[in-house]
């Protein structure tokens, strides 16, 4: 478990569904973009969910929309390139898995934390962005890749 201050991010979105993924080709284009933002604080990429109701895992709905963000942390929003956006991930407490694998199969994952560990943990979810970390051991499909899986919680 940890506590967050504010996140800063630049990127680019796109809306989606989890039966209509679109991931690949948001990071395609976000990617080649990238080194125009200014400020940027580490050499860490986020993959951010942004789910429109507080509800959103309880009342599951695989065509249900959400926003997903491709991004980076910054300093501050002086400048933002033409095309992208920026995006606040408020401060709070959340549950960080440590995911090893190919980020196509991190679904099986994602599926046992929401639906086994959330239920008999004391934490429940709470409507703040999720989002994944990639920084230095993130190597795309690589089987061996890592990833931090944040999840915005509370105590029930």
């Amino acid at each position: 478990m940890e506590s967050i201050s504010e996140i800063k991010l630049v990127g680019k979105n796109m809306k989606m569904s989890f039966s209509n993924l679109q991931t690949q080709n948001l990071w395609k284009n976000f990617m080649p973009r990238r080194k125009e933002i200014a400020n940027v604080l580490e050499n860490k990429l986020f993959s951010v969910e942004v789910y429109n109701t507080a509800n959103f895992f309880k009342d599951f709905d695989p065509t249900l929309e959400f926003e997903k963000w491709a991004a980076v942390e910054v300093s501050h929003f002086d400048t933002i390139p033409s095309e992208m956006e920026t995006l606040i991930i408020p401060s709070g407490k959340y549950a960080v898995f440590n995911y090893k694998g190919r980020g196509s199969e991190a679904s099986e994952a994602y599926r046992n934390i929401i639906q086994d560990w959330f239920p008999t943990s004391e934490y429940k979810l709470v409507h703040r962005p999720h989002f994944a970390v990639m920084g230095e051991k993130h190597k795309n499909e690589d089987p061996t890749s890592e990833e931090e899986l944040w999840f915005p919680i509370k105590a029930k």
